[in-house]
């Protein structure tokens, strides 16, 4: 991990391991609802009881979070988790209805959401400066050899 992740991998961490562990309390009800909304993006989270779909996204959280944070993950895994992770959010976003104003643009409703594009840019920033970081590091080793 390069010292220019740590403030991105911070930041997006703590968000998203938070948002986890705040969904381990959630109510039937509140899973229901959260399951509804997510289920826009990935259909398949329907097959699910709302105790497993819970369960699942809070695992899901901890898990992406706990990795962004882990200093000894590689920037491009951690990005990767977090680009799938946040394109997930992203595609549950356009799809739910009263989401968009036209089909990009959030509604006020849509606008909590929305904010998950500013993941997927730190997804991508970890991804690009792992390869940028690789590419240099083979440089500097063939004029030092």
């Amino acid at each position: 991990m390069s010292i220019a992740q740590i403030p991105a991998r911070l930041a997006a961490g703590a968000f998203v391991l938070n948002a986890g562990l705040g969904k381990l309390d959630l109510p039937e009800e509140g899973a229901q609802q959260l399951q509804s909304m997510g289920s826009a993006g990935v259909p398949q989270l329907q097959q699910l009881s709302p105790q497993q779909f819970k369960t699942f996204i809070s695992a899901t959280e901890i898990g992406v979070g706990a990795l962004l944070l882990a200093p000894f993950v590689p920037g491009w895994l951690a990005g990767a988790a977090l680009a799938a992770f946040s394109g997930g959010l992203l595609n549950m976003y356009r799809n739910t209805p009263g989401m968009t104003v036209d089909g990009i643009r959030p509604t006020q409703e849509g606008t909590a959401v929305a904010k998950d594009v500013f993941m997927l840019g730190i997804a991508g920033s970890l991804i690009a400066d792992s390869v940028i970081s690789k590419g240099r590091k083979k440089v500097r080793k063939a004029f030092t050899s």
